[in-house]
């Protein structure tokens, strides 16, 4: 037989549970109060004994025979009332505790009701709650206890899923609008070949380059969404990675594509630079910055990749002579897919997506980029990360705020 589904609630448990163990220790008490008591009076009933009345009838004695008489002294009526004390005291022990143990079910279930009020208020919010729709919170009040905690704790999952789902459609809003443009150039180079029957090998061919050059665009656009992707996730592998191979490994694939533009790449090298993280990952925020570097500098520039250290953190920075970022610019240069007002003065427009990437690395790393530059007169991007051979009394709270390629710094390689 199926039991109903209001005794399989949590409700109706701790209604219960509250009501057994208040019977059971009231019913402990009585027994303990009964046995106590029993113990310390004598109590016996009379005992009725079978004797020969003799009646007087007209001067002669009449025996009958077969009537009870209850013979007692005066200890043996002491005896009888104790003996019917505890009888009444048993019987109405029994009742208080039968009425005991309704009562303490009814409180019992209101009690619970109340308390378990707030869960209530969460279920109910979270049926309310769709996939679309993540904007509704809980927001207890009363008591700061533990479903005061669990219902925070709730919305604070909410807010982080709200955040990450806002995140996803952004980034597809984003990335549908940047692969239109590379789809257009190509639907529109090969609608004008394709179309026409007068089109010259020279035609062919600059539509040839553009159609190429649109589709790497959106290769690379593709590349760094995913890039983007996977940093977002906690995918990291700990390892112990050196900085200064890092950024050898990143100069030695980037060397030919600067010479190649007319650009000068000059390394500062700095040994024993320990961090713990994911070595791809942190490769991939240097070659994002040394392409950014590339593809700014006019040639005939140098570009300068350093490493070092300071109070307790590594460094590694990149200095191109691009056109440089203006101060009301430089916190939105890590934004997706932000480009400033000088983006298209380089030989290749980014996607957009290198330098949040390289946020999104270094500081899931625990560590922080800065980005030191003025208008027209280049930028350096400084990565700061905690080094593995730092005590904790040896690194400062935050990581600094200088620029150590700057002329003067205290900064030292």
């Amino acid at each position: 037989m199926k039991r109903p589904a209001w005794s399989q609630t949590i409700r109706f448990r701790l209604a219960a549970t509250y009501s057994l163990v208040l019977f059971a220790l009231a019913a402990l008490v009585l027994v303990a109060v009964y046995a106590i008591v029993s113990e310390s009076v004598d109590a016996a009933p009379l005992n009725p004994i079978t004797v020969q009345k003799v009646k007087e009838v007209g001067g002669e004695l009449v025996l009958k025979d077969g009537e009870q008489f209850q013979a007692a002294d005066l200890a043996s009526v002491q005896q009888a009332v104790n003996h019917k004390a505890l009888e009444l005291m048993r019987d109405a022990s029994a009742g208080a505790l039968g009425g005991l143990l309704i009562a303490s079910f009814g409180v019992g279930w209101w009690l619970s009701g109340r308390v378990l009020r707030p869960v209530q208020r969460v279920t109910a919010a979270a049926r309310e709650i769709s996939a679309t729709d993540l904007s509704r919170r809980i927001a207890l009040d009363g008591p700061h206890d533990e479903l005061r905690d669990l219902a925070d704790t709730v919305d604070d999952m909410l807010a982080r899923l709200d955040g990450a789902f806002a995140a996803q459609r952004q980034m597809i809003d984003d990335a549908s609008h940047e692969l239109r443009n590379p789809l257009a150039v190509i639907q529109i180079n090969l609608d004008a070949v394709l179309s026409r029957d007068d089109v010259d090998a020279a035609e062919r061919r600059r539509a040839s380059t553009v159609t190429a050059r649109a589709t790497q665009r959106m290769g690379s656009l593709i590349e760094d969404l995913l890039a983007a992707a996977r940093r977002a996730a906690p995918a990291f592998t700990d390892a112990d990675v050196d900085l200064g191979q890092v950024a050898d490994e990143a100069a030695d694939a980037f060397a030919l594509l600067a010479d190649s533009d007319g650009l000068r790449l000059e390394r500062r090298p700095t040994s024993g630079l320990g961090v713990i993280g994911d070595a791809e990952a942190l490769r991939r925020a240097v070659d994002n910055l040394l392409s950014n570097a590339v593809r700014v500098s006019p040639p005939g520039e140098e570009i300068v990749l350093a490493t070092g250290r300071y109070g307790g953190w590594a460094w590694l920075a990149v200095r191109d002579h691009g056109p440089g970022i203006a101060p009301e610019h430089q916190e939105r240069v890590f934004d997706r897919f932000w480009r400033g007002p000088d983006a298209t003065r380089g030989r290749d427009r980014g996607t957009g997506l290198g330098l949040a990437i390289v946020r999104q690395v270094v500081e899931s790393h625990g560590g922080a980029v800065a980005v030191h530059s003025a208008h027209g007169a280049g930028a350096t991007f400084v990565l700061w990360l905690p080094m593995r051979t730092a005590g904790v009394t040896e690194r400062t709270p935050r990581p600094p705020t200088l620029d150590p390629l700057a002329a003067g710094s205290p900064v030292h390689s």
